[in-house]
């Protein structure tokens, strides 16, 4: 919005004359559906003299209040309030009337359909605690918060500070007084209130102190929550981070809040976690979903130390938040919880968006430059998440677990309750590993671009191994050839599996190493270069080792290493170096064997885009009618109740091509057709029927009969879906101008509906909406939240057509729009990519 940015330089000017020491926030909740009042009292030092402003969107200030002196209201502007000529120390008092929110960001209102309860939540990062009170937002400027709420007396209060009793007021209301919380950023700062259900433990920390768990999440979910299992792996979490960082969990008591309508996965507010809902299973859900709650719960609750306790100065840093809870909670999950598989998980997921990520032309070193604000809200991806936790376990390789253990922990008793930078923590771990990082620094976190190690295998006459190499390059926009630790692992197939023989690890640097110590070794069926997937790297095969990974995938009995030979064979159909059609044949060849559910999710998941958009435009109807019975022959060969039995279903259903196929769905929905172990409960209802509405096969009235059925809010979003992934104009337009002609919908109704729009089987319809759909990116981006906006120009871009007349399109609008805003530019540049990478695969299956 115009007058909503902050820029990194004006940060930096206002924290050289600002030192903010304690907040005091007041709200009143019980003000109706659209605004609550808010009053707050800042105190902090400022140079004598000096003048600054203050960020606040509200929708009116009453009153503003410097030292005591009336501030005239026209200091307020573009969510700004002006400050002139500050004392010392000084207080700021802002009463204002705010407005809910049904975007996910500030605070954000809910009323659920079932029972008509109303449900708040707040969302802060990066820059909407200005949505909620008057504050200086940014992270280098922390201060304690004291938040006193006025709310419904039957609602539950939570921020945090421990919950205290509140006092009742008689006519229906009470008022909780929160205590101060420690010293840390606004952004970490929570609300949540409404009728929430809640359940509680606690556990002692190794300070001894005893902390408090509670678990909430709204009345009409409650029944499907396991909050047994959430304080089981969060008290393992407890344990593990407690005694590898040496350092006792740092806030009073731990909150994990299930919140409706959430944007993200979760939220590490100090204190009070907020969560996604769908992590509140009503219906069966996969492994993939199961492990990734386990991954998502640790890494919120490693934030606490790294990111709540210890914060980046400015969001070029934000990797130091996301990378390093991404890394500690892979690690923890690995080595303290049932899921011993994370690192499979791991690059089978989290690498394989890495890779994508640096692949694109918005490509960014892990240590981005951060302009503005509007930079950091595009920068929460694969290279601050993925690519970032990847290098760390790269480095965690480099200078060796321990040491790296012990480097963090001197880091967080080092920095606690500060802001840092980057060469805080590589000085600590400089000290405790003795190795000098700046020039692993500079090539692994200040430069972008993912390089590709490649075997080079001499063979003597006996079979022998002559010399071994292995070839590193890099692309030509990002030339920097790195050093890299990693495994190599060789693989001979005996009894018909496919077993590591022989595994060697060392350091790799340059554009060629060679590796003296394999010489002399028998060459083997395969040759897995990054076997135990340490580095961060595409890897290729060799001509042999490629002829047995495709004969033989199934057959490797260690996960990982399927999962870096199913990355392999994506990366070489992505980089247009195998044919889109060979990668269709090897994932229906070899899938069914696959045994790690993550591993199967990534891959069905990259099936459907070969078949959709990589395959020639001449065979992609055939090849989708392929795939997807090739998926339902999968569903009907997977064991009863299985894992796997469940992810062929959804997928089939949503590959479905043909009006057979429909009816199989159909049939399989109504109950015509059975598979045994296989529930048809509500939300694969709900899929089947997304499934039925993209093939034209029922209408917006079946639509809504399923609705009333399950008058939810996940019922909700799964008809908003399918009444947009109906094939007819008609349907389409009602579609288009419910998301775009509006602005109404909250958000998640927005996302779901713009995945029904682009579904894959109505491509046909896409075409009349792309004129439409550049016309409506500037409006979109200067009129909706940050949110919003993201969700409709990724969301609505109708990338299914894959083709020349889009291409050039996308081409034409960045071409005529060179001064649109630079956060916009690059999604729209990034849509370019998926396309002009289609294109260049297609021209490869051609061949």
């Amino acid at each position: 919005m115009p007058g909503e940015n902050l820029t990194r330089i004006e940060a930096q000017e206002r924290r050289a004359v600002v030192d903010t020491h304690s907040y005091e926030v007041t709200l009143d909740l019980t003000r109706g559906a659209e605004v609550f009042g808010s009053r707050t009292v800042i105190r902090f030092a400022a140079t004598e003299g000096a003048d600054t402003f203050v960020d606040l969107i509200a929708r009116e200030v009453r009153e503003i209040t410097l030292n005591g002196r009336p501030v005239d209201l026209a200091a307020f502007s573009d969510s700004r309030i002006a400050l002139t000529g500050l004392a010392g120390e000084n207080e700021l008092v802002v009463d204002a009337d705010c407005l809910y929110t049904n975007t996910g960001e500030g605070l954000h209102r809910f009323v659920d359909p079932v029972d008509d309860e109303v449900y708040l939540y707040s969302q802060f990062e990066v820059p909407d605690s200005r949505r909620m009170y008057a504050v200086f937002e940014q992270p280098d400027l922390k201060a304690t918060f004291q938040f006193t709420v006025t709310a419904p007396e039957p609602w539950a209060v939570v921020s945090n500070s421990p919950t205290p009793e509140p006092q009742r007021h008689g006519d229906g209301t009470a008022t909780w007084s929160f205590e101060p919380t420690p010293r840390i950023s606004s952004y970490i700062t929570a609300l949540i209130a409404g009728p929430y259900e809640s359940t509680f433990s606690e556990l002692t920390s190794s300070s001894g102190r005893v902390i408090p768990l509670g678990v909430y999440a709204r009345k009409s979910l409650w029944q499907y929550l396991d909050a047994d299992y959430v304080f089981d792996k969060t008290r393992e979490g407890f344990a593990y981070f407690e005694e590898k960082f040496a350092y006792p969990y740092p806030f009073a008591k731990y909150d994990q809040l299930f919140v409706p309508e959430f944007n993200a996965g979760a939220m590490e507010n100090a204190g009070a976690v907020t969560f996604t809902e769908s992590y509140v299973f009503r219906s069966k859900v996969t492994d993939a979903i199961k492990e990734r709650r386990v991954v998502t719960i640790l890494h919120e609750l490693a934030h606490m130390w790294f990111g709540d306790l210890v914060t980046m100065k400015w969001w070029n840093d934000l990797w130091l938040n996301e990378s390093f809870a991404e890394w500690a909670s892979t690690i923890a999950t690995a080595e303290a919880t049932e899921w011993t598989h994370a690192w499979t998980t791991f690059n089978a997921m989290e690498k394989t968006w890495a890779y994508r990520q640096d692949q694109l032309p918005s490509t960014h070193p892990v240590v981005a430059e951060i302009n503005d604000l509007e930079d950091v809200q595009v920068n929460f991806d694969g290279i601050t998440y993925a690519k970032g936790g990847s290098v760390l376990k790269q480095l965690a390789a480099w200078v060796g677990i321990e040491q790296f253990f012990a480097g963090v922990a001197a880091y967080f008793a080092k920095h606690e309750w500060s802001n840092t930078e980057l060469p805080d923590l590589l000085s600590e771990l400089e000290a405790t590993s003795g190795r000098d990082l700046s020039g692993w620094s500079k090539k692994w976190l200040e430069t972008a671009g993912v390089n590709t190690l490649s075997p080079l295998i001499d063979e003597s006459s006996d079979g022998t191994i002559s010399r071994f190499g292995i070839i590193q390059t890099a692309p030509a926009d990002y030339p920097t050839i790195r050093p890299h630790r990693l495994g190599v692992g060789f693989y001979e197939l005996t009894d018909g599996a496919l077993e590591r023989v022989h595994y060697l690890e060392l350091d790799v640097d340059g554009d060629r190493t060679d590796v003296p110590e394999l010489n002399g070794h028998r060459r083997p069926d395969l040759v897995l270069l990054n076997d135990s997937d340490l580095a961060y790297a595409k890897i290729r095969l060799d001509e042999r080792s490629l002829r047995t990974a495709i004969a033989h995938l199934k057959d490797i009995s260690d996960p990982l290493a399927r999962s870096l030979v199913w990355g392999a064979a994506w990366d070489q159909t992505r980089d247009a170096e195998a044919s889109a059609s060979d990668y269709v044949d090897l994932v229906l060849r070899n899938i069914g064997s696959e045994t790690e559910s993550t591993t199967v999710r990534t891959t069905l998941a990259q099936l459907q885009l070969a078949a959709n958009s990589y395959v020639t435009p001449e065979s992609r109807d055939a090849t989708r009618e392929r795939v997807a019975a090739g998926l339902w022959e999968l569903a009907q060969a997977a064991e009863a109740g299985s894992d796997s039995q469940l992810q062929f279903v959804t997928a089939f259903a949503s590959a479905a091509a043909t009006a057979d196929q429909w009816e199989q769905v159909r049939a399989l929905r109504d109950g015509e057709t059975s598979l045994e172990g296989l529930e048809i409960d509500t939300d694969l209802s709900w899929q089947l029927l997304v499934s039925l509405a993209a093939g034209g096969r029922v209408g917006v009235e079946e639509i809504d009969a399923a609705l009333e059925a399950d008058n939810t809010a996940k019922g909700g979003e799964f008809a908003a879906q399918a009444k947009a992934a109906l094939p007819d104009a008609a349907a389409k337009a009602a579609a288009w101008d419910a998301l775009v002609a509006n602005d109404d919908a909250p958000n998640t109704i927005v996302r779901a509906a713009a995945a029904g729009f682009v579904h894959p089987a109505t491509v046909n319809t896409l075409a009349q909406f792309v004129t439409a759909y550049f016309d409506m990116l500037l409006p979109v981006w200067e009129s909706r939240s940050y949110q919003i906006a993201q969700y409709l120009i990724v969301g609505l871009y109708p990338a299914p057509l894959a083709n020349v007349a889009l291409r050039d399109a996308t081409r034409a609008w960045l071409a005529e729009h060179t001064d649109a805003p630079p956060a916009l530019r690059r999604l729209v540049n990034e849509n370019l990519a998926g396309v002009e990478r289609a294109l260049s695969v297609q021209e490869r299956d051609a061949e």
